[in-house]
């Protein structure tokens, strides 16, 4: 049995494995657009930005591991093309030349997703995103003390960048439409935290403000960070059905049968939350991942895992657990000391119903496994 993975990021390499680990004999290949081997993506705004890890550090493992695996890395190829009925695939080198046409019994997308461009700035300055080992090195290379740092969004992007940007001594400028940063996950009460954390740093935070023409012209630098987009057209093209990411089921398998999607361009049937989520996080990388190569075997395994993500800005490190859903939430609870500019402490729970729909922690890291355990239970 053939079994192609398309994509060559976090969720596909921890597929791989699993296959491996779990005792799939028969092959693998691994589809990958970038010339790399396949590596995380967070640290790229998090350690190796602030400089403390280089980029090889990222990589899921190294090419001996692929070869001793017999896990065979097709790299710098596009797939341009699924045809579900034949069971084919059409790839191209990305950087030119002839295709080829080569068979799977079983397929798994896991294409990610790319930046979302904001076309002001692609008139105006010379943007820079962060999303590939070498968005990373332009980005690192900018951030120099005095450097002034124009930063458009204020999401969890915007917001590590410009902590890594104050640690490196750039000046730091970042525009938010909202009223407050990261206001949609968080709520407003979290949020300003997050807000007093980054103008406590020396950041102009600018939030109810559309950046001007004027404003990224004079910059030296120009971050971008302003949402993602999943990677879907090759599954629509193929006729998979698509709504704002790869529709999959519980299972993680689209509308063909012998097709699983994971990662950044899954849009799944949660069977806890009991809604479609899309996660465009590292842990659900790795996580759909290993179920995904379990039911690509066979096993029909829900995929109940729920939402995490973390963050590190400044001495600030946080995790957070579950979802709330789009009714929103009646309150939350914060327990300890939220000055976290200064060393503090706390946890909080987003609850509705009086169930916790969603909890985090920040600088608490002796309590995450008693926040993680209370996503779900009464309050």
């Amino acid at each position: 049995m053939i079994i192609a993975i398309v994509g060559g990021g976090l969720a596909a390499a921890t597929a791989a494995t699993e296959l491996r680990d779990h005792g799939f004999d028969g092959e693998v290949v691994i589809y990958s657009a970038e010339d790399h081997l396949p590596y995380e993506r967070p640290p790229l705004s998090k350690a190796v930005l602030l400089g403390d890890a280089d980029a090889g550090s990222t990589q899921v493992h190294d090419a001996t591991w692929y070869d001793e695996n017999g896990v065979r890395l097709e790299r710098g190829v596009k797939v341009v093309s699924i045809d579900p009925t034949t069971r084919t695939l059409r790839t191209e080198p990305v950087a030119g030349g002839d295709g080829s046409e080569h068979s799977y019994n079983k397929l798994l997308l896991a294409t990610g997703s790319v930046p979302r461009h904001f076309p002001l700035a692609d008139r105006v300055a010379d943007p820079l995103y962060l999303r590939t080992v070498e968005d990373n090195a332009r980005l690192l290379a900018a951030l120099k003390p005095g450097a002034t740092v124009v930063i458009v969004g204020a999401g969890w992007i915007g917001l590590e960048v410009a902590s890594a940007a104050r640690h490196h001594g750039a000046e730091v400028t970042v525009y938010e439409v909202a009223d407050l940063p990261l206001v949609s996950v968080l709520g407003p009460e979290i949020a300003q935290l997050f807000a007093d954390l980054h103008r406590f740093h020396g950041v102009d935070l600018r939030l109810g403000t559309p950046v001007d023409e004027a404003a990224l012209a004079s910059a030296d630098a120009v971050v971008v960070g302003v949402g993602a987009m999943p990677l879907t057209q090759l599954a629509d093209d193929a006729g998979l059905e698509v709504d704002g990411g790869v529709l999959v089921d519980e299972t993680l398998r689209t509308s063909a049968p012998d097709i699983y999607a994971i990662g950044d361009v899954a849009s799944q049937q949660h069977p806890v939350l009991g809604r479609r989520i899309r996660v465009e996080h590292w842990d659900t990388a790795i996580e759909q991942g290993k179920v995904a190569a379990h039911n690509l075997l066979g096993e029909g395994e829900p995929y109940t895992h729920l939402p995490y993500f973390f963050t590190d800005q400044y001495d600030l490190g946080m995790e957070y657990f579950g979802s709330v859903g789009p009714d929103g939430y009646d309150r939350v609870d914060i327990e300890g000391d939220t000055d976290v500019a200064h060393g503090g402490a706390f946890r909080a729970y987003w609850v509705k119903d009086g169930v916790v729909q969603a909890a985090m922690h920040a600088n608490d890291w002796d309590s995450s496994d008693a926040v993680r355990d209370s996503v779900g239970t009464e309050r």
